[in-house]
């Protein structure tokens, strides 16, 4: 019975081992076997396809291409190779021993040069050389040079030499962007010489698909321009500014600095590649204290007309927790944490909420994960195993420290307050366009409801008496109604906070009752003053005064 067993298990398992290996075959490995049956039966010249355009909403190009050349050779048509490659090396700028050398790889085409400019392939076209070829092999161009530059990535050469898109939009979408190479091809005979009355065809290629973002170049340009000025004004080491669109959760405008030319990409340090707003993770401070709160009197822990006597430091796990001035103002609303930006009267907030439900939401509101948008090198900012949060993070976390999160996870979990409740996922690009103009609309994706309408309109007035009335006030446009909060983290460095170095940010959407945007500003290390109030918030009115204008808003 057990060798009968081994027999019927031995038969079973080598049938299910042979199916397995016929399915890799076929369908895995399909497309490698073919192109290694046709390479043993054809030479094959590739012809390039052209990479797609990425455009900015209004359809005008942000990375596009120039005219360029594939150069080649067919080599049956050469009458006298030593005379064909004197004439072509000095156009082309290679050495005759080069050429020379690639002649000798093929018996039907040779491949000499790939992205030639248009100005050295007139100049080969004037010798009217029998033999010498052409095809579109165009070069990536970025028209608005280093604009949206972390956005868009750029375009190198992987280790085959081939183009690839790296970082970014280049990176994230390559795929779709780069299309699919043609051919041509010529069969030959068992030892490598061409079948003169053998098959001869030509495949076109597909050109790649272009992408309409969301982005809005003058939005862009206004963004960068001011985080320009303002980097120079406040002495700061870095910055960033992220423009959305409150009921897509649309990417309008993102701007950071240091920057690089996508263009010129190699002339730049490699850490300027990657896009900090996604990539970069900060502690928020106090713009973190609203979604807090907001989750309070969501889940009914707190009703907005509550009151906290802010009489003193509070003392939790033997830790003293202060306000950020050594200022105390008894009897206070919950609105009035906001606009006082309270320490002890978060930890207050946070003790009515519960430590379950903050770590919850925490979650919930996206922190600790990524929130996929569609750009490379997306860090999922930190967060520590929940086995290892004490009473003090708690604490902590209820006003911003001890957490990191990402620019692009705080926009979208503030977005929510703006737009009535719900946590959209981020995106750039808008809709895919193909070659033959036909279009995939990319639908924004609602995540989860993060708060009721009531709560988001609720934590809106509180926004806005904070923006009127807060640390900040001195900034803000009275013109308008404008609801937002400031933010001042220490930076940790070697598991101590620098008492010196801080990031500076303000988070915000206007106009309050109808938002045409939400945005975060930060500001690394700023100089002139530490706080969010004196850098990141005058900096973040002068852009939206500019904002508010360009979108026609009417003063109040």
């Amino acid at each position: 019975m057990n060798r009968l067993r081994f027999v019927t298990f031995a038969m079973v398992f080598g049938f299910f081992a042979i199916w397995g290996r016929l399915f890799y075959w076929q369908v895995w490995s399909h497309e490698r076997l073919q192109e290694l049956a046709d390479a043993q039966h054809y030479h094959r010249l590739e012809i390039p396809a052209t990479r797609g355009d990425i455009l900015s909403v209004d359809g005008t190009p942000l990375a596009s291409n120039q005219t360029a050349y594939l150069v080649f050779a067919e080599k049956k048509q050469v009458k006298d190779e030593l005379e064909f490659i004197e004439l072509i090396a000095p156009i082309l700028d290679e050495e005759l021993a080069s050429l020379s050398a690639r002649m000798k790889t093929s018996d039907v085409w040779v491949s000499f040069a790939g992205q030639v400019e248009e100005e050295r392939v007139k100049k080969l076209r004037t010798l009217q050389l029998e033999g010498l070829g052409f095809e579109r092999d165009d070069k990536r161009y970025y028209p608005e040079a280093s604009m949206a530059a972390h956005m868009l990535g750029f375009v190198g050469k992987n280790e085959d030499g081939e183009q690839q898109g790296y970082f970014g939009l280049e990176g994230q979408y390559d795929k779709e962007l780069r299309g699919q190479k043609g051919y041509l091809r010529q069969e030959r005979d068992a030892v490598g010489n061409p079948i003169v009355i053998g098959n001869s065809e030509r495949i076109e290629p597909k050109n790649g698909r272009s992408l309409v973002l969301y982005l809005d170049k003058t939005v862009q340009f206004i963004a960068e321009e001011k985080l320009k000025e303002g980097l120079e004004k406040y002495g700061a080491k870095a910055g960033n500014v992220i423009v959305m669109e409150p009921s897509t959760g649309g990417i309008v405008a993102s701007a950071s600095f240091p920057s690089y030319d996508p263009g010129q990409y190699a002339e730049f340090p490699h850490e300027y590649y990657k896009n900090p707003v996604v990539a970069d993770a900060y502690e928020p401070g106090s713009t973190f204290k609203p979604l807090i709160m907001a989750e309070a009197i969501d889940e009914k822990a707190i009703q907005p007309t509550d009151t906290f006597n802010e009489d003193g430091p509070v003392v939790v796990d033997g830790y003293t927790i202060k306000t950020w001035n050594s200022e105390y103002h008894d009897t206070i609303s919950m609105g009035e944490i906001l606009e006082y930006s309270s320490n002890v009267g978060m930890v207050f907030v946070s003790g009515k909420l519960g430590n379950k439900k903050l770590l919850s939401f925490i979650n919930e509101a996206g922190f600790g994960k990524e929130t996929n948008i569609d750009v490379q090198d997306e860090a999922s900012g930190t967060l520590r195993p929940e086995s290892e949060w004490r009473t003090i993070d708690f604490a902590t976390a209820s006003f911003g420290q001890g957490i990191a999160v990402t620019p692009i996870q705080m926009i979208a979990a503030v977005n929510a307050i703006a737009n009535g409740g719900i946590l959209y996922e981020p995106h750039m690009v808008k809709k895919i366009v193909d070659q033959n103009g036909d279009i995939i609309d990319i639908a924004p994706k609602e995540v989860r409801r993060l708060f009721s309408p009531l709560t988001a309109n609720v934590m809106t007035e509180m926004m806005v008496s904070s923006a009127e009335h807060g640390d900040a006030k001195w900034t803000n446009l009275k013109e308008y109604r404008v609801a937002g909060k400031t933010g001042t983290a220490q930076i940790p460095v070697e598991g101590h906070y620098d008492a010196e170095k801080t990031i500076a940010s303000f988070v915000g959407f206007a106009p309050a009752e109808d938002p045409k945007f939400v945005m975060l500003v930060t500001l690394r290390e700023p100089q002139s003053s530490p706080w969010g109030s004196e850098t990141a918030a005058p900096l973040f009115f002068n852009i939206a005064r500019e904002l508010l204008t360009y979108y026609g808003v009417s003063p109040k």
